[in-house]
């Protein structure tokens, strides 16, 4: 039974996603001030207090920004020098020969699959997205048909898959096996993408109108034709420097001493901020310079591209703050409680926990490191659940329906150039599927 006060929060803060989702999509207010206005509407109703209301709501911004703005500015540059040397062509052609303007979706989400490894999602997304809107206009097809798949397979990787720092978390926290758990994760996440990515993606892009003139897709969009274009090797290194540096980073701790000179540098350049510092770096001489582009030319672009990004900069940290709120405002808190108390199998458990605190929070990593941690003593005497399996319910259940306070929400709208309604229909049902079947597979599993 849920106590009078837990129900009022849980009530509160539907009422407060519902008015949010109306104001945008129905009156169409600025998202910005819907998303600071229903903060602060929603702690005034349940009684936060109001010296911290404020406070509250800043640190989620700028917990949010500390890491997305970064990523956001340096990953357009990249993107940006890919697509005026004409390197996001080449990929796109590249793709389009191998797979087949039929099948460019599948040949997304495979690319993003190997991308999004050891990359945060926003990491993989920044990579990614100069590419699609390239395939898009080269295909004729709608970026919806092109980009969903994508963002479907680093959305699993980011969930699902050993070394992605969170799912690493959660398989430390249940003592699970990371050799089993990547098996595992694969065996399970390479379906889920390929049911919320292509499949999908068939069944609701030519449902889906979009804007003819994409703002973002412009920004990337080739200048100059009839410049002679990169090599494909050439391009796919510039590209894969930073996930191949966040790798090495995220695996130092096997082959060299934790702690150690080199430990900490390997840490260091595996961030995702300098992986990709490095990778715009090295882009400059790859594809600029060796491009015949000048000093002018460079900094011309890396200035230019940036003014796009505000507008999504700043949506991303209004729902990190709406998220901070309500996590601040007991919510959260309230969420665990009624998930504790529905005595569910260990499995659903975690899943729906993470769950639960995802549709809270916003954030899937705090989903799954909080869910893990109250899962993982009650793992600890339990029987009959491999840990492994309860590291991927938790993954998945950290994934479900993103909505309007998670930063990928915005970032899949504004990139995408869709309305709410629309992000909803494509990008938070391309990630309940992800997240129902692989729980549907770990509990089939489990029972094998």
């Amino acid at each position: 039974m849920i106590d009078p006060h837990s129900l009022f929060l849980l009530l509160s803060a539907l009422v407060a996603v519902v008015a949010l989702v109306v104001l945008i999509a129905v009156f169409r207010l600025n998202p910005f001030i819907t998303l600071l206005l229903a903060s602060l509407g929603l702690a005034l109703a349940v009684h936060m207090p109001a010296v911290d209301i404020v406070h509250s709501f800043e640190v989620g911004v700028g917990n949010t920004l500390g890491h997305i703005a970064v990523v956001v500015a340096l990953g357009t540059m990249l993107g940006k020098m890919m697509a005026e040397s004409g390197g996001s062509d080449q990929i796109a052609f590249t793709l389009i020969r191998l797979f087949g303007e039929k099948r460019v979706h599948w040949a997304m989400m495979v690319i993003a699959l190997i991308v999004g490894l050891p990359a945060f999602f926003e990491v993989g997304f920044v990579l990614l997205i100069p590419i699609a809107y390239t395939v898009a206009r080269r295909t004729g097809r709608s970026l919806v048909f092109v980009a969903l798949p994508m963002v479907a397979g680093i959305s699993v990787d980011h969930a699902l898959v050993p070394p992605h720092p969170a799912a690493m978390l959660a398989a430390t926290a249940y003592h699970a096996d990371i050799g089993r758990t990547i098996f595992f994760a694969l065996a399970i996440g390479i379906p889920a993408a390929i049911i919320a990515g292509p499949l999908w993606t068939m069944i609701i892009a030519p449902r889906i109108r979009l804007s003819h003139e994409n703002p973002m897709a412009a920004q990337f969009a080739e200048r100059d034709p009839g410049r002679r274009l990169p090599s494909f090797s050439l391009t796919l290194f510039t590209i894969l420097a930073p996930v191949l540096l966040m790798l090495v980073g995220s695996g130092a701790d096997a082959f060299t001493a934790p702690g150690s000179g080199v430990n900490q540098a390997l840490h260091f350049i595996g961030n995702d901020d300098i992986a990709l510092l490095i990778g715009v770096l090295v882009s400059f001489f790859t594809l600029g310079r060796v491009g015949g582009f000048t000093r002018e030319t460079i900094l011309r672009f890396t200035n230019e591209c940036l003014a796009p990004t505000a507008t999504i900069t700043l949506l991303v940290g209004a729902g990190g703050g709406f998220g901070r709120i309500l996590q601040d405002s007991g919510v959260s808190h309230a969420i665990v409680g009624v998930a504790l108390g529905s005595h569910v199998p260990l499995l659903l458990l975690a899943w729906l926990l993470a769950a639960l605190l995802r549709i809270a929070t916003g954030s899937s990593t705090v989903a799954m490191t909080t869910a893990a941690g109250i899962v993982a003593p009650i793992a600890a005497h339990a029987a009959g659940v491999r840990p492994e399996l309860l590291a991927v319910a938790t993954g998945a259940g950290s994934v479900i329906f993103s909505h309007v306070n998670d930063g990928g929400f915005w970032l899949v709208k504004e990139y995408f150039d869709m309305s709410v309604v629309d992000t909803i229909k494509t990008w938070s049902v391309c990630e309940t599927l992800i997240s129902v079947t692989a729980l549907l597979l770990a509990m089939g599993i489990s029972l094998i």
